[in-house]
């Protein structure tokens, strides 16, 4: 009698398809579509008056300084660049409390600081309960779900409406648990653009408190709304009140630096600096070992020298007027986008159905998420009233 062998077990039986990230697909429709007029409104970066991306001025010449001053490519350690984190906490902070008693870690971008946080809640409190608004980011939930955490979501924004659901935000943080996350968006909300305002900031901060919930603020548009400072207000007041708090911080926006994935996660942990400290390195080092450096070096040079640093304000200045040139004049060519004008940073939320999405791409070369979120800075001047009439067409269901 000879033996059964049994077919061997592939490693990768329990993995299921996934779905194609629907932004990428988007990308690959709009490249293939030969159509002359199209507007690529999907894609999450800065384009200029030109539709270019560039790189900031500041930023070339700090490359260059590193260039020819740079010592050494060893590693600098799951830290990452200290002179970085020095230097970009009092752009974050302001020199108040809000930076008081905070221990940084250099990411791989402001995603990177997300999932850290996310494990080490996880690591803390296995099954962890994190609050969010929605709709948000379409990969923070996936982000906390796959490091363990449980998502709990209330209503933020109305797309009809164009307004804040500031009641129903505040009646699910009256649920929230001690030692519960909030997750909030720091300034220029993704994909909405409306923010809350300082009274709205201050309300949250108080429940925050009264409930014993730990705050996780997203800031990843710091300066692309009404100002370095002005963007950073709501996210400061919450920093001044909570014993223990937690920002995930981004420079790809602010510094254009989309590719080099450059970020840090602050973590205040009155009580527990130390065995938090040691657990985020810890975590650090088995999810990346060392950060990428040439993002992080090139921030830090920029922001050591005044000339340079003055520099990089006045393109961030720039690139903030542009956004808000395009925000006034789409309010102007159409009063249903008036809400638009007060609204903040790279995205808006427009009111239109996935098939009315999909006519703005079949019938008018008009690219967008799924949900209606458009990216204000693929407009210009000259294509501003396509987009309205575009927009129009589809609204009626004429499209």
């Amino acid at each position: 009698m000879t033996d059964v062998i049994a077919p061997p077990r592939s490693l990768f039986a329990g993995l299921e398809a996934q779905a194609p990230d629907p932004l990428l697909s988007l990308i690959a429709l709009y490249k293939n579509d030969p159509r002359a007029h199209k507007l690529d409104l999907g894609v999450g970066v800065y384009r200029d008056a030109a539709g270019d991306t560039p790189v900031f001025g500041a930023v070339k010449a700090a490359e260059q300084i590193l260039l020819q001053t740079q010592p050494t490519k060893a590693y600098l350690g799951p830290e990452g660049d200290f002179g970085f984190l020095e230097a970009i906490a009092p752009v974050a902070f302001g020199n108040g409390a809000a930076g008081e008693g905070l221990f940084a870690v250099q990411t791989p971008g402001g995603t990177g600081a997300l999932r850290l946080a996310a494990e080490l809640a996880n690591a803390g409190t296995p099954g962890a309960r994190i609050w969010m608004g929605t709709p948000s980011w379409p990969i923070h939930a996936p982000i906390f779900r796959q490091a363990g955490m449980v998502v709990e979501t209330f209503r933020y924004f109305d797309a009809v409406t164009q307004r804040i659901c500031f009641d129903e935000m505040m009646a699910a943080l009256a649920k929230v648990e001690a030692g519960d996350l909030v997750l909030l968006h720091g300034a220029c909300h993704n994909p909405t653009g409306a923010d809350l305002s300082l009274d709205q900031w201050a309300q949250v901060a108080a429940l925050m408190n009264a409930r014993g919930a730990v705050p996780l603020i997203d800031l990843a548009y710091q300066g692309l709304g009404a100002g370095l400072d002005e963007d950073a207000a709501g996210m400061r007041l919450v920093m001044e009140t909570s014993e223990t708090a937690i920002v995930a911080f981004s420079c790809d926006k602010n510094f254009g630096l989309y590719r080099e994935r450059t970020g840090a996660l602050f973590i205040r942990a009155r009580g527990h600096e130390e065995l938090v400290r040691s657990n985020i390195l810890q975590l650090a080092r088995c999810a990346w070992s060392m950060p990428p450096d040439h993002g992080a070096a090139a921030v830090r040079v920029i922001l050591e020298d005044p000339s340079l640093t003055g520099q990089w304000r006045a393109e961030l200045d720039d690139m903030r007027r542009r956004l808000n040139e395009v925000r006034a004049a789409l309010a102007d060519a159409d009063p249903r986008l008036e809400p638009l004008r007060d609204q903040h940073g790279l995205f808006a939320l427009l009111p239109l159905s996935p098939a009315q999405v999909e006519a703005m791409r079949r019938d008018h070369a008009v690219y967008m998420a799924g949900s209606g979120r458009i990216n204000i800075a693929g407009l210009r001047a000259d294509t501003i009233q396509p987009f309205v009439q575009a927009l129009t067409a589809c609204l009626k269901g004429d499209a």
